[in-house]
């Protein structure tokens, strides 16, 4: 009997590469979203940290805390121009909340809604908090 000479790849053999392609690419996807998620809620933490230091000097100068963030915009003191620039957007392009009694830690709380925008959930960020703490990694 004569025997052929084969060459290429069966079917079974694409659709084995095919499918370890399909998960490698899953397990890579998860990693990326997971550090980009932190990523956003270590920039809402950084954002807030210097939200709260205008909040502290406001505090200094004229003993009281800002009643809204935008007196951090208005000439306080020494600084004609105010404490901050702008006010920023979060991460995720909305407005952080500023709550001058609402804080546990601190007199007041400047939180991120974090990523679904809905306040009170396990991915604000805030000052007091921020999601993934104390959590093994």
């Amino acid at each position: 009997m004569a025997t052929r000479k084969e060459r290429g790849f069966t079917l079974v053999e694409l659709m084995v590469v095919i499918v370890l392609i399909g998960l490698l690419a899953g397990v890579v996807s998860v990693g990326v979203f997971g550090v980009l998620r932190k990523g956003r809620n270590t920039i809402a933490r950084g954002q807030i940290e210097e939200i709260e230091k205008a909040i502290a000097f406001f505090q200094l100068e004229t003993g009281r805390f800002p009643d809204d963030l935008t007196e951090l915009l208005e000439p306080v003191g020494a600084h004609e121009n105010g404490l901050l620039e702008e006010i920023p957007a979060d991460p995720w392009g909305e407005e952080f909340i500023y709550d001058p009694q609402g804080g546990t830690k601190k007199k007041y709380i400047v939180i991120s809604m974090g990523e679904d925008r809905i306040e009170g959930t396990d991915d604000d960020v805030s000052g007091e908090y921020m999601p993934g703490e104390g959590e093994s990694q």
